[in-house]
């Protein structure tokens, strides 16, 4: 159809009425006419010979179209592959400065300066159902359990610090407020930090198991305390601690004065992570000061004890706990004992109150294992996480936790618990926790109809979770 275009533009021309003139002239020669039918033919073959580079130019256009997409998409493969090769992105300053991502951005400087803003979210939610008969609330309750903004990094020199701010309950505490040193093995905090008490509680509440400690911690007033400690790791399986403290920064001016130490063996063997610490504390308390020891059933969220020594008159106390636990793969399993006994005012004897757990606990994700540094717990890392592909880590894991309270005529309680932990990871820094209890009591400080002070109370906590 193309070919024919030439003919017909041609053929217009030719009835214009100078064309028709020209043919009447031509009448009178026939040699004329010859010649003008040449050149009509030889316009036809030029118009003929342009439609059909036309219509080579076009193809080869398209053909150039079709490899420059191809040469684009291959581009952009191999660009997407690249970006998704780097670990962890980094940015140079002219003046030095590095910027890298580590859940929050962090910021190197030079000569040694860094710095990285650090934060967590706990959001709690639950049921507890207690024996109608006590009187005790129960039933849905819910809170922020912390909600945290600090900072972190390093001075030259050698020195760091860490500043940390709660803001869960609508109050304003400060955490961890601490300048640090450190060389070589050495390690010398100043500031408000945990005591060198238990695995349990130096594990952060990011990479527990459940959504709260194992009830000892809590019972007998593990806290922040300001001070001054120091940490000495001569190998890369020994670690030794110990610290002097006074009180909680939100208690001073205080005049309590106490002493920690802990010692811990964490060799590798094979491919199992062994743990095995102890750890003794002395607290100097104040004149007129007394000591309390109590629980709640497994959530904070709730302010009912059901075990309770109530206060108690004391010069100081004592505590000394042991650890043991062990990382194979998927499976990890922990165990740790303390025993506090409070130095009574006057003739009063001295009591010695016990909590422990035993705690197993599995991955069901392939090449998931919990995470262990330092000493304490630390984050689990999903293989395959949510966004790439995986549905992150899956973990569950069951717990019996112990606490009496009772002894030397003081009748506070004893706490059986059963408990069962489910524990979604979908990425490194987010967490998703379903906790079930059921904690039976033995001599409760609330009594039952009938005046029974043994029943049981089940607890259904649940957390969402988000850290940096």
């Amino acid at each position: 159809m193309k070919k024919l275009l030439a003919p017909a533009l041609l053929a217009a021309t030719a009835l214009t009425p100078g064309t028709v003139f020209a043919q009447e002239t031509a009448q009178d020669s026939m040699s004329g006419v010859m010649e003008e039918l040449a050149a009509m033919r030889a316009e036809i073959a030029r118009l003929n010979q342009r439609v059909a580079e036309l219509e080579a130019d076009q193809a080869q256009s398209a053909a150039d179209m079709v490899a420059l997409e191809a040469q684009a998409a291959a581009a952009q493969a191999q660009t997407e592959a690249a970006i998704a090769a780097i670990p962890t992105p980094m940015v140079t300053a002219p003046n030095g400065t590095e910027i890298s991502w580590a859940g929050a951005p962090e910021i190197e400087g030079p000569g040694g300066w860094s710095f990285k803003p650090r934060g967590r979210l706990n959001i709690d939610a639950g049921f507890i159902s207690a024996p109608d008969s006590t009187g005790r609330d129960d039933g849905f309750n819910s809170e922020m359990r912390r909600a945290r903004l600090g900072v972190e990094g390093d001075i030259p020199g050698g020195f760091g610090y860490k500043f940390e701010i709660d803001f869960a309950g609508n109050d304003v505490d400060v955490t961890d407020a601490l300048l640090s040193y450190e060389h070589g093995a050495l390690t010398v905090n100043v500031g408000q930090r945990n005591n060198f008490q238990s695995l349990e509680e130096l594990t952060s509440s990011r990479f527990s198991s459940f959504i709260e400690r194992a009830a000892f911690t809590d019972a007998f007033g593990f806290e922040r305390r300001l001070g001054v400690a120091v940490e000495l790791e001569p190998t890369d399986s020994v670690l030794i601690q110990a610290g002097v403290f006074t009180d909680n920064i939100g208690d001073l001016p205080g005049e309590s004065t106490s002493v920690d130490g802990r010692i811990v063996f964490m060799p590798e063997l094979g491919d199992a992570q062994l743990h095995l610490g102890a750890s003794v504390h002395f607290t100097d308390l104040a004149e007129g000061d007394t000591v309390r020891y109590r629980q709640r059933p497994l959530v904070h969220f709730t302010g009912e004890r059901f075990i309770n020594t109530g206060n108690l008159p004391a010069t100081s106390e004592f505590g000394a706990g042991v650890e043991a636990g062990v990382v194979v793969g998927p499976f990890h399993a922990v165990a740790e004992g303390f025993w506090q006994s409070p130095s009574m005012v006057g003739a009063m004897p001295d009591p010695t109150f016990f909590g422990g757990y035993v705690e197993a606990g599995m991955f069901l994700t392939e090449g998931d294992s919990r995470g262990y540094r330092g000493g304490t717990w630390n984050r689990t890392r999903p293989a395959n996480p949510v966004g790439e592909g995986g549905m992150g880590a899956v973990q569950v894991n069951v717990r019996y936790d112990y606490l009496d309270l009772s002894d030397a005529g003081i009748i506070g309680g004893t706490q059986n618990g059963y408990m069962a932990s489910l524990v979604w990871v979908p990425t490194d820094y987010t967490r998703f926790l379903v906790n079930y209890a059921r904690l039976e009591y033995d001599d409760a400080v609330h009594a039952a109809a009938g005046g029974d002070l043994d029943y049981s109370v089940d607890v259904i906590g649940i957390r969402a979770q988000v850290d940096f």
